[in-house]
């Protein structure tokens, strides 16, 4: 087994190919790009209906795929150590910590019936899996896969991107949470997460682009997940500003004072906010010109589409919260255009796949 049965155009299924068999772990992208449409259209100014219903749909998603991956893990043990061996596939299960967390986020963002407990549940489930996926897949990398330098792509990214997932979503869940040391700890563990991921992003993305300079553009199949460079540009801020809006009030006394400042940490998101969305417009401007170059080629629809929704609904939620700090309305615009492209390109995905679902092209065996 191979990344091409993740990867590749899909092709006529037999009914063997139906089976869980090829369901590999980047399946639970569908369930983070359908998370991030309510929970993105939760952060924007005015109230849209029907957020509910879409994050009950994200719900169900996971509670399939949880449960079809568990019988792909049972019932084909060789097919899932070799996902794991294969460096094309291996980072993809940094996708599971994500969904998670994209529903628990969801559930919180939306108000449904007891959604702090959800969210408290699936946040720490996706915590941990992440972190695990944030270390294991590099020693994987390191110490058994044989990588190339044109091998590099934004896949590599989705492992690492993970922890700043939750440390954008985690202060959502500090009201929650008894005053003291267990808001402080909650809010100080999500900084660090932020600064994990961070640093590991500015270790892959230059790798990342020194290959399209060196070895041109990605092949067809690939080249959405050129828009997976927007997850941790969005997500970071997003996570930034969430906790400038946490951390006032819930720091022990002996905490310097500045930490405590409403003024100062607002100031610190703008200050690394808007330059960061900045780059991520120049990076979702380049991203597009090359899906078009793409598409002129014959690129066909794959699961790689979903790299459309879930980064382009991280930089939804960055642009609003921007927009919370700073009070420009022009920001308000940004994060509203930018729904609109998410909310569109998660009707072309969902529709792909279900074209691909019920044709059984999607599960498939590779070529």
């Amino acid at each position: 087994m191979t990344a091409a049965s993740l990867l590749s155009v899909p092709r006529r299924a037999s009914a063997a190919g139906r089976s869980v068999r090829h369901l590999g772990p980047n399946w639970y992208a569908a369930v983070m790009g359908t998370a991030i449409v309510p929970g993105a259209g939760a952060a924007l100014p005015v109230r849209l209906p029907g957020l509910t219903a879409l994050w009950a749909l994200s719900a169900l998603l996971l509670a399939v795929l949880l449960a079809a991956r568990a019988a792909h893990w049972a019932r084909h043990p060789d097919q899932a150590r070799a996902h794991l061996l294969d460096p094309k596939v291996a980072p993809f299960y940094g996708c599971l910590s994500m969904a998670l967390l994209a529903v628990g986020g969801g559930a919180l963002a939306t108000g449904v019936p007891g959604a702090p407990a959800i969210d408290a549940a699936l946040w720490t489930a996706g915590t941990l899996t992440g972190l695990v996926a944030a270390v294991g897949v590099p020693y994987l990398m390191i110490a058994r896969h044989r990588i190339g330098e044109a091998d590099a792509t934004p896949v590599w990214l989705l492992p690492v991107v993970a922890p700043m997932v939750s440390a954008a979503l985690g202060p959502g869940l500090a009201p929650y949470l008894p005053a003291g040391q267990a808001r402080a700890t909650l809010l100080l563990g999500c900084a660090a997460l932020f600064g994990l991921s961070l640093f590991a992003t500015l270790l892959v993305l230059p790798v990342v682009f020194a290959r399209l300079l060196r070895h041109g553009a990605l092949p067809t199949a690939l080249t959405p997940t050129l828009f997976l460079v927007l997850g941790p540009l969005g997500q970071s801020t997003t996570a930034v500003g969430n906790l400038a809006d946490a951390v006032p009030g819930s720091l022990p006394a002996a905490a310097p004072g500045a930490l405590a400042a409403p003024g100062a940490l607002s100031a610190a998101a703008l200050l690394y906010g808007v330059p960061v969305t900045g780059f991520a417009l120049l990076w979702l401007a380049l991203a597009a010109a090359l899906v078009v170059r793409a598409a002129r080629r014959g690129m066909r629809f794959s699961m790689t589409w979903w790299a459309f929704t879930f980064p382009v609904g991280t930089c939804v939620t960055g642009a609003a919260s921007l927009a919370r700090h700073s009070g420009v309305y022009a920001l308000d615009w940004l994060a509203a255009g930018l729904y609109v492209l998410l909310v569109a390109a998660w009707g072309t995905a969902l529709a792909g796949t279900l074209r691909g679902l019920f044709s059984g092209e999607l599960l498939a065996a590779p070529r």
